[in-house]
């Protein structure tokens, strides 16, 4: 049985996040600063309820008479509950007997073009231990993008005013950082499992990294380029702000009115209609959060039952990216036009240069992930070289077509230029007659 160390690396982060937060709050406190001690504690208890909630969500434990755990998730010791439970079920799964074993079918991998199916015997501590690693990965999503995020924007905002970055502040920073990452990764590995559900995923090491490197790129200076911006220009953040955000928000809901589908009933059977359409608008709120940081590699589609739509939509990927590169460069280049003296020390061309090259080298690892290191890239009808192959080519046809269309044009305006300057044949043939008739006429 897998040893459940993401469940782990959830909780510690979770844990040591939650205590940073708490301890830079009091400093906060203790110093005046009360507009950044309540900021701080909101970007920090909000993500915790919303966990909890998840938690209990996931595991259905509002609908089974478990008051100890409902006690413990209100106290926010629910995490510390749930990791507990899943080391006592990983310790005692190999001294007792599986009383009833269900069996799953997997599909391999295709090799050489055939793809076997397997089955494989799933036992009910496995079962359990499989729901544990499901919610918590939610859980470290909703931690990474509804709390972690803001929290490590707010932060270097704090220093980028004061000029000054303590080492509570530092560490706190570093530990937002992972967190979001980390959520990042979950992400993308719970969409490549929810995608090709069908099939065995395993997700080698070397994908885990670049996976990282990509996520600590891209994060990093998105949240970067936000802090300076927002730094010289308050009041128009809000505005960048919204626009991303509704933007995101609306876009999932938009194409469910769109596509003509019935409300989704199936989501989860205790739920009402009103209690569905709160989960819906809380999905959309985390596709949203996610996608104002990060690509979110998760397609939101409402009316489809899995809500997550299967398909590898690489132009939406394109689009993505493209915008967003052009966001921030426009984000710095206001920064560069409005900087304000706290910047006096700065070389602002190179760390607008260096910022651009930090988001282009997310992309490339990307680029990398999806070329060499995706666990289900056989899978692939092109890979990432064969569509920039064929992106290319276009580009070249369409240049070919359009010189040649410039050089026709060219050739027909130099023929009716000569038709113009030179006479006809039937005009010169025709001089001499009229020569010789004038002549005649003078004579007579």
């Amino acid at each position: 049985m897998k040893f459940p160390g993401s469940v782990l690396a959830s909780v510690f982060l979770f844990v040591a996040e939650t205590t940073a937060a708490l301890y830079l709050s009091s400093t906060y406190r203790s110093g005046g600063d009360g507009m950044w001690q309540a900021l701080t504690l909101l970007f920090s208890l909000l993500p915790c309820a919303l966990v909890q909630l998840t938690l209990l969500f996931v595991h259905r434990d509002f609908s089974r008479d478990r008051p100890l755990v409902l006690l413990l998730h209100l106290l926010q010791l629910g995490p510390l509950f749930r990791c507990f439970e899943v080391f006592c079920i990983y310790c005692q799964s190999g001294h007792i007997e599986e009383p009833y074993v269900s069996i799953t079918k997997k599909r391999q991998m295709p090799k050489n073009g055939f793809s076997e199916e397997v089955e494989k015997e799933v036992g009910q501590a496995e079962g359990k231990l499989f729901t544990h690693r499901s919610a918590f990965s939610r859980a470290s999503v909703i931690q990474a993008f509804l709390g972690s995020a803001p929290q490590l924007t707010l932060q270097l905002y704090i220093s980028a005013l004061q000029q000054d970055v303590t080492v509570g502040r530092c560490l706190f920073m570093v530990l937002s950082l992972l967190s979001i990452v980390y959520g990042a990764l979950r992400c993308n590995i719970l969409a490549i499992k929810i995608k090709y559900d069908e099939y065995d995923v395993k997700v080698k090491p070397l994908a885990y990294v670049c996976i990282f490197l990509w996520r600590s790129f891209e994060i990093a200076t998105r949240v970067i380029v936000l802090v300076l911006f927002t730094s010289v220009l308050k009041a128009w953040v809000v505005m960048v702000v919204l626009i991303n955000f509704f933007s995101f928000f609306l876009y999932p809901w938009i194409l469910f009115w769109c596509s003509g589908s019935p409300f989704p009933e199936n989501i989860e059977k205790a739920l009402s209609r009103v209690g569905t359409t709160i989960v819906l608008c809380f999905l959309t709120l985390l596709y949203a959060g996610i996608n104002m940081f990060c690509w979110s590699a998760v397609q939101l589609k409402i009316n489809n039952p899995d809500l997550i739509s299967k398909s590898q939509n690489w132009y939406r990927l394109l689009v993505y990216y493209m915008l967003r590169f052009i966001e921030n460069a426009f984000l710095l280049l206001m920064w560069y036009l409005y900087k304000t003296d706290i910047y006096m020390y700065v070389c602002a061309p190179l760390l607008v240069l260096q910022l651009l090259i930090g988001y282009c080298t997310a992309i490339l690892f990307m680029l990398v992930f999806y070329q060499f290191f995706h666990p289900c890239k056989k899978l692939f009808s092109s890979s990432v070289s064969e569509g920039f192959q064929e992106w290319l080519k276009c580009v070249c046809c369409d240049c070919r077509q359009q010189k040649s269309r410039e050089s026709a044009g060219k050739t027909d305006l130099r023929s009716s230029e000569d038709r113009d300057e030179t006479p006809s044949s039937s005009k010169i043939s025709s001089l001499p007659s009229q020569i010789l008739n004038t002549d005649e006429l003078c004579s007579a």
